[in-house]
């Protein structure tokens, strides 16, 4: 009920012009709580509303929606496209709906480390999917942001060490297809639920656990209500940072620098808070009071790629055919850049 409050308290806020008085308003939503000690969407949030308040010496002004108060990602994304919201931080779920090659970042077992998938999401490979995104799906993007590293496997049945031990766990994805083909060749059986939803169904069995960075699982407080998880690092998804196209064009080429250099400063500050998290006593060292942890050995980490990688490829090529060998080869051809570029 008091969601339901605060929701349609949101929505009427929404009506006011989006300029006053010469003053631009822009409104930017995302589904997490305004936490940006915590957070990592909230720290983006955060240092864009300073950055592009400051810079454009109060002639936009960034109105905050968090913890999903607008509405379920695909709702929210609707307001972006109407123009009734200007901007939304995306989960790669949620963008799947609208834009279904979205799927080709989150290739099981892709990245070697952060700092490659940095140079991916930001150079060329990212431009380049950016603008693939505003000619199919109508946003224009502001960039490729932190969702909060590399994913790692809890559950409430059983240690899971090896693939093997998948078989008969229910596990939650997002509406991704690929995140769902990653499950079913792990043996386990996905079950697409809605993340204000994730937390109560982990709680009443609807589902067994789920898979997500360890920054996300401690924000969501996933330790309350599972049992185990497993550090298999398997997936590295960004967030999908979305502007109203109508309303970024209508900005001035000032303003749009503006805009441009909060967002790429406020990634930045996504990024760093996340690997914060996972370096300190908030990260790894909260999970492991109430969950059982278990690193995989390298023979076992193994037997993960080996399940989920050469099923994913043929995933793409069978869902999105030409098309998704051509994403899948860019790729890979840019991680295999930045990884020269860095020395790996």
């Amino acid at each position: 009920m008091k969601r339901t409050v605060y929701t349609v308290l949101a929505l009427m806020l929404l009506l006011v012009p989006s300029a006053v008085f010469g003053q631009i308003t822009l409104k930017l939503a995302h589904l997490n709580p305004q936490q940006p000690y915590d957070v990592a969407s909230a720290a983006m949030a955060a240092v864009f509303k300073s950055e592009v308040e400051s810079k454009s010496n109060g002639q936009i002004k960034v109105e905050l929606y968090p913890n999903g108060v607008l509405g379920k990602e695909a709702e929210t994304l609707v307001q972006v496209k109407s123009g009734v919201v200007q901007s939304f931080i995306s989960s790669s779920g949620g963008m799947a709906q609208f834009y279904p090659l979205i799927d080709v970042t989150n290739m099981p077992f892709a990245f070697s480390s952060y700092n490659v998938g940095y140079k991916v999401y930001d150079g060329d490979f990212g431009k380049e999917l950016a603008a693939d995104i505003e000619k199919k799906a109508g946003f224009h993007v502001l960039g490729f942001g932190e969702s909060g590293g590399f994913f790692a496997i809890t559950n409430s049945k059983k240690p899971i060490k090896s693939p093997a031990d998948m078989k008969g766990i229910k596990l939650r994805t997002m509406a991704l297809p690929l995140h769902q083909a990653i499950v079913k060749a792990l043996g386990a059986s996905p079950t697409t639920i809605a993340w204000a939803e994730v937390y109560t169904s982990l709680q009443t069995g609807v589902v067994d656990g789920q898979m997500n960075p360890i920054s996300i699982i401690v924000m969501a407080k996933f330790q309350e209500v599972q049992k185990y998880i497993t550090l298999t690092n398997h997936l590295y998804a960004p967030y999908v940072w979305v502007i109203n196209p109508k309303f970024y064009n209508s900005l001035s080429d000032e303003l749009k620098n503006v805009v441009d250099d909060a967002a790429r400063t406020a990634i930045v500050a996504g990024r760093g808070l996340s690997r914060i998290i996972d370096s300190t006593e908030k990260g790894l060292p909260t999970l492991a009071e109430k969950l059982q942890v278990y690193v995989p050995t390298k023979a076992e980490m193994k037997l993960f790629r080996d399940a989920t990688v050469p099923a994913a490829r043929e995933f793409m090529l069978s869902q999105y055919k030409d098309e998704g060998k051509i994403w899948v080869d860019k790729f890979f051809d840019a991680i295999d850049k930045a990884e020269k570029e860095l020395g790996y």
